[in-house]
């Protein structure tokens, strides 16, 4: 592979999967699929959706190399409350591997992705090694 020139631009995977508009179609998916679950559903009530929906687009549009605009809680302090199990998490991971592949989204970006997210893991599972 040769080397990236300074006159190359890198394309973030953001930008690669249709910014913006891309990610609020995603996120839109990804919460029909985690609502209609019955293992995860109950984790959503009384939840403001279209605030958690916001939050959720700024820190996958930040994930993917898009604008770092998320403003929302730190993961522990928001998930921590919920008592998420590690079978939940994994669930909503599928759920927005599975959201993403349906959008059409390469398969190297929704690894990507799925590599940060485990690495939250210890912030929104209340049982994981090395949690809050």
């Amino acid at each position: 592979m040769l080397p990236v020139t300074d006159t190359e631009q890198t394309v973030s995977d953001y930008d690669a999967v249709g910014g913006g508009p891309a990610v609020a179609q995603v996120v839109e998916g990804f919460y029909q699929r985690v609502t209609a679950d019955p293992d995860l559903a109950h984790y959503f009530t009384g939840v403001d959706m279209p605030r958690l929906k916001r939050h959720q687009a700024l820190l996958v549009s930040q994930v993917m190399g898009g604008p770092a605009a998320y403003d929302g809680r730190e993961l522990n302090v928001a998930h921590t409350p919920l008592g998420i199990t590690d079978e939940a998490f994994d669930r909503v991971v599928a759920h927005l591997a599975a959201t993403l592949q349906e959008a059409g989204v390469p398969a190297d970006v929704i690894g990507r992705v799925g590599g940060a997210l485990g690495g939250t893991r210890s912030d929104i599972v209340a049982d994981a090694p090395g949690a809050h």
